[in-house]
């Protein structure tokens, strides 16, 4: 099988992240179990919501995200036995390109050049499979997808969802 596999949110804990970093800036506790739908910055008053915005357009932000439970572990087995490549939108942001790729040098160094694709839109992605938690990229996409549980995607229905990477393992390794 050829998988697509995204980053943000999939691979690397972005959205703890931005709680992470809301609570440094505003002296806040916010956790994600109080969150139970949407972005993090639909979850804070409105004069924060702008600082959360933002935190993607700080140096290393991208570079300094951890990543999923048990995912490095799931994705070795996949590279092992599938073609599998990364796929996340890496120029939006200024940063985000250089950053991400040191982040797969530093957690999958298995994952060679080869297998990074760092691209905008991912219509452009043919295989058999893509996991994203964003409907959006998974809309356009002719193969399988697997939408990837995030707060931000709760409402969102007609996609099979996968909650973590060993349900992920249970269905492809």
């Amino acid at each position: 099988m050829t998988i697509f596999v995204d980053m943000d949110d999939v691979l690397a804990e972005t959205y703890e992240k931005h709680i992470e970093l809301y609570n440094l800036e505003h002296k806040q506790q916010l956790n994600i179990s109080q969150i139970t739908s949407g972005e993090v910055w639909h979850n804070v008053p409105e004069d924060h919501q702008l600082s959360i915005k933002d935190h993607a357009y700080q140096k290393g932000f991208f570079r300094d995200l951890k990543p999923k439970r048990d995912c490095i572990q799931v994705m070795e087995a996949l590279y092992a036995k599938h073609e599998v490549y990364i796929a996340t939108a890496a120029t939006q942001f200024p940063d985000s390109l250089k950053e991400k790729s040191d982040w797969i040098d530093e957690y999958m160094p298995f994952i060679t050049w080869q297998h990074r694709i760092m691209c905008g839109h991912k219509f452009i992605l043919k295989g058999d499979l893509l996991i994203d938690d964003r409907t959006y990229n998974l809309e356009k996409f002719d193969g399988d997808t697997l939408l990837f549980n995030s707060p931000h995607n709760v409402g969102d229905t007609g996609y099979t969802r996968v909650n973590n990477w060993l349900e992920i393992a249970e269905r492809f390794l």
